[in-house]
């Protein structure tokens, strides 16, 4: 069955036994697994299924990085390797052709899974009308014998004063899509969007400054990971201002003036062809009409779980999945993945284990990239362990002098316990973080991990090597 002739079947069938209300990551893993165990699945979508990651974030981003990092080759070639190339130019229209086709290549693929497994893919905005009815525009009302399944998502947060109507002044959602490259690029937020977008534009020859208010990037992980990410960015000639906040900000001719406070109180005059505001994420539920269900969002408009092992809001039936949930919810698109599942084998009845999200890898994908799992040393600690911490520089292996980036590995564990984060900088660190969300999903122990052998030369012989060490078997480094 086509989506086509999904969507004009359901428009005939008022009664279902689950409605998913939002086709992005959280919600169609949902729909396709819901479908899988046999359930009818109705799947409200009001723009295009995959949702924020697939068509204006994870992904376009993602390919855009591939695109930066063979930038950062052909310097390191010529710079360290003696190879004599020489960068011409970036053709903005290719490289966006490249992004756009890898995009379209999904989203046909997404459409053919659920048109493939027989989910009722119907466009348009939905509300809930009741505990278990929802109208969706141009279609009509629908009835779920099971259930409702929120997936609404999220999107940037903005902030007051600032000119958002602009085509100076962006977002993460159209920084991508924005025509042309700048000359010079300010980005405020230092977390995972905002450093990736740093360095992004840095690869393709812009000049950054990188602006956030905590006092060091990527706030909530660990403050190693912090610090060897900030060298590897002013490294590479990033403008890094830590403990520094936007004072205001304006469009100023065909770019932006700004105003920056330091950490150290000064004011300080930037200007750049394109303010990028990268501040973190709102959930959506505008038009959802939750009261309608009895419910109602969190002070920050969150729809929190009155069950978390279910997903399932305060009123029974109604599920929630993806950017809509609340801390300790990830807003990853990887975690919506898992609580689709969940949500959707709950719904069939079957016992599914709860989402460990202190297992879920965490991911920057800047150069240097960082990777991690699992608890830092400050939470560990707050949490009262008898932590012993386990580190080892990148550079100490062979194939880490190779790279020449610099990085490291971080493992956090209990004394004579088990490991309770794993914490990575450096090149290609995404690739290399699964091994590590296994250890600590499973409670292993670092002598557990010292037995098994890594592959000699490998940058994730780093990992091995800081086990070994953990476990008073340390060969490279004691």
């Amino acid at each position: 069955m086509t989506a086509a002739e999904a969507a004009t079947v359901v428009t005939a069938a008022a009664v279902t036994d689950v409605i998913v209300i939002g086709g992005g990551t959280g919600g169609y893993s949902t729909a396709l697994r819901a479908a899988a165990l046999g359930l009818d699945v109705v799947l409200a979508e009001r723009d295009k299924v995959g949702g924020t990651c697939l068509h204006r974030g994870c992904i376009p981003s993602k390919a855009m990085l591939h695109a930066a990092e063979l930038v950062d080759g052909i310097a390191e070639a010529r710079e360290r390797w003696g190879v004599r190339a020489t960068l011409d130019s970036v053709d903005w229209p290719a490289l966006v052709a490249t992004r756009d086709d890898v995009v379209s290549r999904n989203h046909k693929g997404v459409e053919g899974h659920l048109a493939e497994a027989g989910v009722h893919v119907v466009r348009g905005s939905a509300r809930l009308t009741g505990t278990r009815t929802v109208r969706i525009d141009g279609a009509g009302g629908f009835t779920a014998r099971r259930g409702i399944v929120l997936a609404t998502g999220s999107r940037p947060r903005t902030l007051p004063g600032l000119d958002h109507g602009s085509p100076q002044i962006v977002t993460s959602d159209d920084a991508l899509f924005a025509p042309g490259l700048p000359g010079s690029v300010l980005v405020l937020g230092g977390g995972a969007i905002g450093v990736e977008y740093a360095s992004l534009h840095r690869s393709l020859g812009a000049d950054v400054t990188l602006v956030e208010a905590a006092d060091r990037l990527v706030p909530l992980e660990d403050t190693e990971v912090s610090r060897h990410l900030a060298r590897g960015l002013k490294k590479r000639g990033i403008d890094v201002q830590v403990g520094a906040r936007l004072v205001d900000a304006a469009v100023d001719g065909d770019g932006v003036r700004a105003t920056v406070r330091t950490a150290r109180g000064e004011s300080r005059t930037v200007r750049a062809e394109r303010l990028l505001v990268a501040v973190g994420r709102v959930p959506v539920t505008d038009g959802l009409d939750l009261a309608a269900a009895g419910l109602a969002t969190d002070g920050r408009g969150f729809v929190a779980p009155a069950d978390w092992s279910r997903l399932e809001s305060a009123v029974p039936g109604i599920h929630v999945v993806g950017d809509l949930l609340p801390p300790p919810a990830l807003g990853l698109a990887h975690a919506s993945f898992a609580e689709g599942l969940l949500v959707a084998e709950t719904l069939a009845g079957l016992r599914t284990p709860p989402v460990d999200y202190a297992a879920v890898p965490r991911v920057t994908y800047s150069s240097p990239q960082t990777a991690a799992v699992g608890l830092t040393e400050a939470e560990a600690r707050q949490l009262d362990h008898d932590v012993v911490v386990g580190t080892m520089p990148l550079t100490a292996v062979a194939k880490g002098m190779v790279h020449g980036r610099g990085g490291m590995v971080k493992v956090v564990a209990e004394r004579n316990g088990r490991v309770l984060g794993v914490h990575l900088v450096g090149p290609n660190v995404s690739e290399m973080i699964a091994e590590s969300q296994l250890i600590v999903g499973w409670d292993a122990e670092p002598s557990d991990v010292a037995q098994h052998i890594h592959a000699h030369p490998t940058l994730s012989e780093a990992v091995g090597e800081t086990f070994l060490g953990l476990a008073g078997r340390g060969l490279h480094q004691r």
